[in-house]
Parts: C-alpha cells; sequence; structure tokens
C-alpha cells in the first residue's frame, strides 16, 4: 500500500470508530485490519484496496479503490443492511482528515449483500473510489 491509502484507511478507520451510532449498532468498535481470531460478530474488516496514480501537470494526486466488508450471524439481511447504510452515513460528507493528503472525492461506487452457505453467515460490501491530492 502506498502512503496515500495508509493515510486514506486511517481517516477511514477514525470516522467509523467515531461514529457513535455504528459503534453501537456493532456492539462496540469492532473495525479490524485484519479481525482477530474469534471476533464477535457482527464486526467490519477493511477489504482490498487498490491505488493509481492521478496526477496532473501540477499537482500529485491518487485515486483509491476500497472495500469495506460487514459481517453478520443475524438472521435476515436487515444487521448487514443497517451496518453498511450507517458507515456509508458515517463517510457520507467525505469530511475526513488525513496527515499528506486533501480528499477531493469520496463517493459510494458500490454495495451488496450476500449469504454465504459455508459460512452461514450475510457479508456486505461497500466499495468507495476516492481522489485525492498531496499537501505540501
Amino acid at each position: 500500500m502506498t502512503a496515500s491509502a495508509i493515510d486514506l484507511q486511517r481517516a477511514i478507520f477514525k470516522a467509523l470508530s467515531e461514529d457513535a451510532a455504528l459503534v453501537a449498532a456493532l456492539g462496540g468498535p469492532r473495525i479490524y485490519d485484519p479481525a482477530p481470531a474469534n471476533v464477535a460478530f457482527p464486526y467490519i474488516t477493511f477489504g482490498r484496496t487498490s491505488t493509481y496514480d492521478w496526477s496532473t501537470g501540477t499537482e500529485i494526486g491518487s485515486e483509491h479503490l476500497l472495500t469495506l466488508h460487514f459481517w453478520s450471524k443475524a438472521q435476515g439481511k436487515a444487521e448487514a443492511a443497517e451496518l453498511m447504510e450507517l458507515a456509508r452515513q458515517a463517510l457520507g460528507d467525505g469530511e475526513l482528515a488525513m496527515e499528506r493528503q486533501r480528499l477531493v472525492n469520496l463517493r459510494l461506487e458500490f454495495s451488496e449483500i450476500r449469504f454465504d452457505e459455508d459460512l452461514t453467515l450475510y457479508h456486505g460490501l461497500l466499495r468507495f473510489r476516492a481522489v485525492m491530492e498531496e499537501v505540501g
């Protein structure tokens, strides 16, 4: 991961961890990269991050595709859907504080909830696209 991707993940982690409604719905600050063994459900993990050069002739920038995974053992999709919506709202204003980067744009690109029969749980995905510029 590049430094800009690390800055983005830290900022997203901070925004999600400080969102009282999301933390309450999770039953605590259960946001991991990666999840520890025997973690209680529900929880969120960071997934794949892809980073691309987005520089111009005058600005150094990057584009990131970042996936958040939502894990729920509840009956039905409702818990996973609620957690995903709370996370989307927590990140929705795009006001993420980063050390070396300025967030130009953060947009939800994709969402999905599916039942994993092998693990008997619901697995939700939110994929965000972020465009950032270097500061200073």
